[in-house]
């Protein structure tokens, strides 16, 4: 029997990266809720994830305030 909200770890994790570029359709947010409530690895990746969008983001603007060297 086919489950549409079941997903697999991998499904998850594609989902976790895809909703840096896009938002998810309801079904896909539904899918991921239900598959973190049971699994603990995935909300750890998520978590990683967002970790590195918030580096990245002080990356960037720490590095948009950078003139150059000083001579």
């Amino acid at each position: 029997m086919n489950y549409p909200l079941r997903r697999t770890c991998r499904e998850v994790a594609a989902l976790i990266l895809a909703r840096e570029d896009r938002a998810l359709n309801p079904a896909e947010r539904l899918a991921v809720r239900i598959h973190f409530l049971v699994c603990k690895a995935c909300p750890n990746f998520a978590q990683e994830v967002r970790t590195m969008r918030q580096a990245m983001k002080a990356w960037n603007a720490y590095s948009e305030r950078d003139d150059g060297p000083s001579v």
